[in-house]
């Protein structure tokens, strides 16, 4: 029996979600785009009105922990005046949509205002779907979780994918929203939302009206270094405290958020900073982990401190997943190991994703040993 339960929808600003820590909110950047003096007010609030822990997530947000119910309001009367707020709460939910963070030119501001237009009026969907707009040189979002994907096509024109088919259908600059919002519809209509919750790659395509011929280009991997648009940091985990991001607003006039918990700090050369993850071959990128316990209720077990241990362990090139229950929040997928948390300690799982079933260790009889026999 599952130990956590499925809320179905992520934070907002607006909407925060109670946590262990107190009320975690999420800041969603418009275009993926924050300027030094965003980054400084961002810094400020953590500090002032949460906990100063600011986290990166998977779909290319600013997640503020230690947020009180008493400071909630002036957190958002102070990013609003960053203008970082929408209007309202369900304006906010709808504008689920993660950017190419490499993306440039007015191709890309025209298809993400259209498109953040259309979601005001479009259909009713679950929390959790969203939009990618992968419109940059190279495809870079096939990882990122996504429902309905305007994407490069191998022609070097855009192509509109259901996320879970091989291909996709020609689209325009001009006709690529309003394609996208008519998938979306077909998605409600053809029984994709039960019970307030569903997504694409799980709903069958059978009967999709929708082209796909077509082929994406390649998913290119992205990791910390310097590249043409500035420099690609990391960091442990996706987390940074307020302070550390006051000083990247101190390196870089623009940063691009992007979902694979880096910034794109952009126009400059590779920092050197300790909290900031530059080199490809870091141990710390080989590891994920959710909050874990105290910080979430639902975790069943402490998480980052075993991560931080094991990471030099990990061999270069595979990935270790821990996770504090089931969910497998910080990484939904499989991971060449996974360490799922129950009441008792981690259930070993190579090759698989989380809430899966295996022995189960204590944390302090997890070694290297138990990662060579895994992996």
């Amino acid at each position: 029996m599952a130990e956590h339960s499925i809320k179905g929808w992520c934070p907002g600003a607006l909407r925060p979600m109670e946590s262990g820590d107190g009320l975690v909110l999420r800041i969603r950047p418009r275009m993926a785009h924050l300027t030094a003096a965003q980054l400084k007010g961002i810094a400020e609030a953590a500090l002032t009105h949460g906990n100063g822990i600011i986290e990166l997530t998977a779909r290319a947000n600013l997640q503020l922990r230690g947020v009180t119910s008493q400071s909630h309001a002036p957190l958002i009367a102070a990013l609003d005046a960053l203008g970082l707020i929408d209007p309202d709460a369900q304006t906010e939910s709808h504008r689920n949509v993660v950017l190419n963070p490499f993306w440039s030119g007015e191709e890309t501001e025209t298809l993400a205002a259209t498109l953040y237009a259309a979601l005001l009026q479009g259909p009713d969907l679950p929390g959790k779907f969203g939009f990618a707009l992968d419109t940059g040189a190279e495809r870079v979002l096939a990882d990122t979780s996504a429902d309905i994907r305007i994407e490069r096509a191998k022609s070097g024109g855009l192509i509109l994918r259901a996320d879970g088919a091989m291909g996709g259908q020609v689209v325009t600059v001009k006709d690529a929203v309003p394609q996208a919002m008519r998938m979306a519809e077909w998605f409600v209509a053809s029984g994709g939302v039960k019970e307030g919750r569903g997504r694409m790659a799980a709903h069958p395509k059978t009967d999709m009206p929708f082209d796909t011929a077509q082929t994406p280009t390649l998913n290119t991997t992205r990791a910390p270094g310097a590249v043409p648009e500035g420099a690609l940091v990391g960091l442990e985990f996706g987390i940074l405290r307020a302070e550390v991001l006051a000083e990247i607003a101190g390196l870089a006039a623009s940063v691009r958020v992007t979902p694979w918990r880096m910034l794109l700090l952009q126009g400059v050369q590779l920092p050197t900073h300790l909290a900031l993850i530059t080199e490809t071959q870091d141990p710390r990128l080989r590891v994920l982990a959710c909050s874990g316990a105290p910080g979430c209720p639902q975790a069943l077990q402490e998480t980052r401190s075993l991560a931080r241990r094991l990471a030099a362990d990990v061999p270069k090139g595979k990935l270790l997943h821990v996770s504090g229950c089931g969910k497998g929040c910080a990484h939904p997928g499989a991971a060449d190991l996974t360490l799922s948390a129950t009441r008792h300690g981690f259930m070993i799982l190579p090759h698989a994703k989380a809430g899966g079933l295996g022995p189960v260790l204590a944390a302090q009889d997890i070694t290297s040993e138990t990662l060579r026999k895994a992996l």
